[in-house]
């Protein structure tokens, strides 16, 4: 009988394990198939529920605003942003290959909705974490040991009126 229930606790756990191991692994190695497994999920379930609440004061997330390169279809991505002085800085645990960040590179610009306030976001430019280390909190830091993240995206924002 106790082994019944074992086997049933157990097996959701290993599931869970074996995934969490999966983006783990994927993301400190850059393994793109992994990379883009990791990517579609979230784009089709944890982006939808972070978008409820993100760029409101106190949420984990901001929301970033980009056209697209090809389409020009306005687009809104959850993110997570760390102020730097004058500046916002994006960790780019996926490497340099996220669609919304080529279309920000691509435009030169975007609108980013942070703590409840709205911002145009010029000059955008990857930079190296090792260049900006010192800017970052402390989850980030924890985040780019954990992931191995090297990459991140810098911006000047100005409060839009």
């Amino acid at each position: 009988m106790w082994i019944w229930i074992v086997v049933v606790l157990a097996a959701p756990l290993g599931v869970i394990l074996a995934g969490v191991l999966f983006v783990l692994v994927s993301i400190r190695t850059g393994f793109a198939p992994g990379l883009t497994a990791v990517r579609r999920f979230n784009r089709r379930f944890t982006n939808r529920h972070n978008m409820k609440t993100a760029g409101q004061p106190g949420a984990t997330a901001s929301v970033i605003r980009h056209t697209g390169r090809s389409s020009g279809k306005s687009y809104e991505t959850p993110i997570g942003i760390t102020e730097a002085g004058d500046r916002f800085v994006i960790l780019l645990p996926y490497g340099t290959n996220p669609d919304w960040l080529k279309n920000v590179l691509a435009a030169g610009t975007a609108e980013v909705v942070h703590e409840g306030v709205t911002y145009r976001a010029n000059e955008p430019e990857v930079v190296s974490t090792a260049s900006i280390a010192a800017d970052l909190s402390r989850t980030d830091r924890l985040a780019k040991v954990f992931f191995g993240v090297d990459a991140a995206l810098r911006l000047r924002p100005t409060v839009e009126a």
